[in-house]
């Protein structure tokens, strides 16, 4: 009915518009030549006016005794118009000269009419059309104050908890919320309400957004999605408006779910913007806090949303009775993400060689979207060699390329430039392995990966939730194992700028040893945290001092001290093992890789198998079969040296 309303008015519209050109065209005489008044009055002095007819009070036709050349044509008529008022005078000239002259009214036809009304016709016809577009919503141009939210019908394929893995806590949370939604009395008998808000809270990457499509899936009832951003424009109230509009349609589907992703774009504190606390963000907070828990209840309306910064929301919108819940979605451990490469290789044809255990051991610290992406380069790589089925070296290339960066061998390095990265690793390796419980080294290479020149990277025997003092220390040691490398190989005098990511995160895990996690004798078990800084609050930017100029300089001094004795450290321990450096820079320099097998062989003092002729392979393989070992890797640093520590506990 809609498409029909529209058609026969588009239809009218375009009946009036021909109307009004047929009413001109019919006006125009193509046999007559438009003349100006000048040119009449010089005809007439010229006497070849035959005849004149004055239309009206301004409109002269008539025709010429002889032709005249009108616009590149002889004509016998004309038509003219004159000053209205004179056609008095002119009349009389005419009769003067023995001219025939005739007069008669303007034709009242439709032409006038339309010429008059037709303007107010069109602006009432466009303004009914835009009221109707936005009664019928079909124009969005005209609906700022409308919810975007996308309706998500249980018909619709959705994701279901069978599509989630590594996150068994936050599955049986949401479980309950869609026992809720099925059957509610079940819940409201003993006097229980519905939860009104859940939060997933959780470092990006984790599956949040994956949660949320599986609870759309597996709820058999109406899903609403939308994003925070979408609530706030650039228009006074129109988040606000958009907000009740969007519980509105909540109210109307209920029992449902309210799906808002990257809640934090509009739930920040309010009173930290520049416009205090009559911004449209603001408003817009304001707006959804009394729609989660105001004066009207909205029963039957889950708010679902997501964050990965949960520490800059507004209290009030974290309190219970507006989010009851908070699921934390963590990243996942190693049966997590075992689950979620078993999900992702779905689709994957894979060779008999590919153990996921494997895979899921060497990859801690994951987040579920970089397992993703490990499957998705795994399956690139495999199509690359044009095979069809995805192998455990496809695997293993694409751990190496999420995890390390890709290899840059386009990048030509100097053989002083080479040599100098090769020790600076050897060094690296030396302490990883010299210092007992330290990760054990699992690959060291000197190719050029990402920003770095070269990477060592160490293996985390199982996932690490809490860090000694000793594995502390000995990190520090191994973060400056490059740069005593360098000085003990070519002197202080030839140090380079490779060890400065090295010594910057070795100074931010010494700070936190010391003002953080109490590890220092002097200072104590006060959290003193950084002094001097500017820190964002959630609420304004200030420049906050937290100690005093004593204790900030105590601070400094254990610092040091921790870095120095690291420094220390390294130095004895390199010295003391001057032929494993070497065995190992030398082989770098012909391998350019080392893997934690070919390590421990030159640790123990063995040879490595010579090279293949013509490959960088060896010719008998001397790595032990991967059962043996876990294979894993850290995320490594951007720099040169040792991997990053994995982000402290607190």
């Amino acid at each position: 009915m809609k498409r029909v309303t529209r058609v026969a008015s588009f239809w009218l519209l375009m009946a009036l518009m021909s109307l009004l050109a047929l009413q001109f065209l019919g006006r125009s005489d193509r046999s007559a030549g438009r003349i100006s008044p000048s040119e009449l009055y010089r005809q007439i002095e010229n006497d070849n006016i035959l005849e004149v007819t004055i239309v009206g009070d301004s409109e002269v036709r008539g025709e010429f005794r002889s032709t005249v050349e009108v616009d590149n044509a002889l004509v016998n008529e004309f038509v003219t118009n004159i000053v209205p008022g004179a056609a008095a005078d002119l009349a009389r000239e005419l009769r003067e000269r023995e001219v025939e002259v005739d007069a008669r009214a303007e034709p009242a036809g439709l032409l006038p009419v339309l010429v008059t009304f037709l303007p107010w016709i069109l602006i009432i016809f466009v303004w009914i059309w835009i009221l109707r577009s936005m009664q019928a919503g079909g124009n969005r141009a005209f609906q700022f104050g409308r919810s975007r939210a996308r309706l998500i019908s249980p018909d619709t394929p959705q994701g279901t908890f069978a599509d989630v893995a590594g996150a068994e806590e936050a599955k049986a949370e949401l479980a309950e919320i869609i026992e809720f939604l099925r059957d509610p009395p079940r819940f409201s008998r003993l006097g229980g309400r519905l939860p009104k808000g859940v939060l997933l809270v959780g470092p990006p990457g984790t599956g949040k957004t994956l949660l949320a499509r599986a609870v759309a899936g597996e709820a058999a009832r109406p899903f609403f999605q939308m994003s925070g951003s979408d609530f706030v424009e650039m228009f006074v109230g129109v988040g606000a408006s958009r907000v009740r509009d969007l519980f509105e349609q909540g109210k109307a589907h209920a029992p449902c779910v309210i799906f808002v992703d990257e809640i934090d774009a509009v739930g920040r504190h309010r009173g930290a913007g520049l416009g205090g606390g009559h911004d449209e963000r603001e408003q817009t907070l304001n707006a959804l806090l009394v729609e989660m828990d105001g004066f009207e209840s909205n029963d039957g309306v889950i708010l679902l949303a997501a964050t990965n910064r949960p520490d800059v929301l507004d209290p009030a919108l974290l309190r219970p009775g507006r989010f009851d819940r908070q699921v934390v979605v963590d990243l996942p451990d190693v049966k997590g993400r075992e689950g979620i490469l078993a999900v992702h290789a779905r689709q994957l044809p894979l060779a008999e060689d590919v153990e996921l255990s494997l895979i899921a051991r060497g990859t801690p610290g994951l987040s579920g979207a970089d397992l993703s992406n490990i499957c998705n380069e795994a399956a690139l790589f495999a199509a690359r060699r044009g095979v069809d089925r995805v192998s455990m070296e496809d695997f293993e290339q694409a751990k190496d390329k999420v995890m390390l960066g890709t290899e840059r061998r386009s990048m030509v390095l100097t053989d002083s430039e080479r040599r100098l990265t090769a020790f600076h690793e050897a060094g690296h390796v030396v302490i990883g392995v010299k210092i007992p419980g330290l990760d054990p080294v699992h690959k060291v290479t000197i190719v050029p990966r990402g920003r770095a020149m070269g990477l060592t990277a160490s293996l985390p025997e199982e996932d690490r939730h809490s860090y000694t003092r000793d594995w502390m220390t000995g990190q520090l040691a191994m973060l400056f194992g490059g740069r005593v490398a360098e000085e003990i190989t070519f002197g202080p005098a030839k140090v380079t700028t490779g060890a400065g990511n090295d010594i910057e995160r070795a100074t931010s895990m010494a700070r936190r040893m010391v003002t953080r996690f109490g590890m220092s004798d002097r200072i104590g078990l006060m959290a003193v945290g950084d002094s001097d800084q500017e820190v964002f609050l959630g609420r304004e930017l200030v420049q906050r001092r937290e100690v005093s100029e004593h204790t900030a300089r105590q601070v400094d001094e254990e610092v040091k001290q921790l870095l120095d004795a690291a420094h220390t450290k390294a130095r004895e321990i390199l010295e003391a093992n001057r032929e494993l450096l070497e065995a190992l820079a030398e082989a770098l320099l012909e391998r350019e890789t080392l893997d934690g097998n070919e390590i421990k062989l030159l640790v123990d003092g063995g040879e490595l198998p010579p090279l293949a002729a013509g490959t960088d392979e060896p010719a008998e393989s001397a790595v032990v079969p991967p059962e043996s070992e876990p294979r894993a890797l850290p995320h490594p640093k951007p720099g040169l040296g040792a991997p990053d520590p994995l982000p402290s506990p607190g």
